[in-house]
């Protein structure tokens, strides 16, 4: 899974056309949306069959199989072909992917002189990557995962059906609120496959935020109004439609910005040399972090009560600030003129050199 989430954003943004490459790489998260949604309906169906948790398990064969025949003829991307010295393979490859009329000449050259200046370096990307000049994309490469997960959203799809029971819905009626979480934030992937290369990154990254920290604040109000401070007893009927009417806004919110834009982000801002590398910490980072919050929800739900939804909607409203602040716009920017973004960036140019890197 982990090779899977590190190698398909980072072989749709290289193959990708620049002024498409958000609505392409989107499709990786829509995907994702679509087993999360296939998945809940597999558990509400044989939840009552004896043998329903090892055919539920049991499945995942299923698209397994699908990926890795996808990935058995699937062809080279022209980076990857330029870096290995296969020229005439890379402008087939591009020519392939861009149409048979395009004129490819130009972006081959601008790919050629990228991986030569990265061989030139000749070091080892795990230094490159902390050189003071790559602090940038290193720092998003760990800030915009690390944030994607403390919006809560995985708690959330991990633990909704315990959720809705804790709030008052019955064992059933849980797992399809859960469903239903599944199906709003993937036809909200599609706003963002839509939109994203016309308004941009920052844009959704920004109102994506500001919709899911205004839904967190309300179901802890909503929570608050129901239980009252103590949090011990169920709250009423139409209160618990409330909080799956707040909590699908919320996923919506999540479905159109950071879901999406967590995994282009990483995949699109690195130099040739580092990218793979820089690709491979953001997804550490984003599986640690799951796991970290996925072992203390329970207990932090059992504690905090709607106090949890406030310790999230705190996180939200620290990475919507963030971004505003550091994160510069890459909509439409060729990969290997992304650099330049940095340079002009009035915080991230302090650590940037004017000569474009490898």
């Amino acid at each position: 899974k982990l090779n899977f989430k590190q190698a398909a954003p980072l072989y749709l943004s290289e193959v990708a056309p620049a002024k498409w490459r958000g609505a392409f790489n989107t499709g990786f998260q829509f995907f994702i949306g679509i087993g999360v949604v296939a998945s809940n309906f597999l558990n509400f169906f044989l939840s009552k069959h004896p043998w329903g948790w090892r055919l539920s398990l049991g499945l995942a064969v299923v698209p397994a199989a699908i990926m890795t025949l996808g990935a058995a003829l699937i062809s080279d991307t022209p980076s990857s072909l330029v870096e290995r010295g296969r020229l005439r393979d890379a402008k087939q490859s591009l020519i392939r992917i861009r149409g048979a009329g395009a004129d490819v000449e130009g972006e081959l050259d601008d790919l050629v002189r990228s991986v030569g200046a990265a061989k030139a370096a000749d070091r080892e990307p795990f230094v490159t990557i902390l050189e003071r000049r790559h602090r940038p994309q290193l720092v998003m490469a760990v800030a915009i995962p690390f944030f994607q997960q403390v919006t809560g959203i995985n708690i959330i799809a991990f633990y909704a059906p315990v959720l809705f029971q804790s709030i008052g819905f019955g064992k059933d009626s849980a797992l399809i609120s859960s469903t239903i979480l599944g199906v709003v934030n993937l036809g909200a992937i599609l706003v963002s496959t839509a939109v994203v290369d016309r308004y941009g990154r920052r844009f959704l990254f920004v109102a994506g935020g500001l919709q899911m920290l205004v839904c967190k604040l309300a179901v802890a109000a909503v929570l608050v109004a129901g239980t009252g401070a103590s949090g011990t007893e169920h709250i009423s009927k139409e209160l618990a439609v409330a909080v799956l009417i707040l909590l699908c806004t919320y996923g919506a919110g999540f479905g159109w910005s950071w879901g999406p834009l967590s995994w282009l982000i990483p995949s699109e801002i690195f130099p040739i040399k580092i990218r793979t590398t820089g690709q491979g910490i953001s997804q550490a980072v984003n599986f640690a972090t799951t796991f970290a919050l996925s072992q203390s929800f329970l207990a932090m739900l059992c504690h905090l009560k709607y106090g949890a939804f406030l310790f999230y909607a705190g996180w939200i409203a620290t990475m919507t600030l963030f971004v505003m602040l550091f994160l510069p716009e890459t909509k439409g920017i060729p990969l290997d003129s992304m650099q330049g973004i940095w340079e002009q960036h009035w915080y991230w140019r302090r650590f940037v050199s004017t000569t474009v890197s490898a």
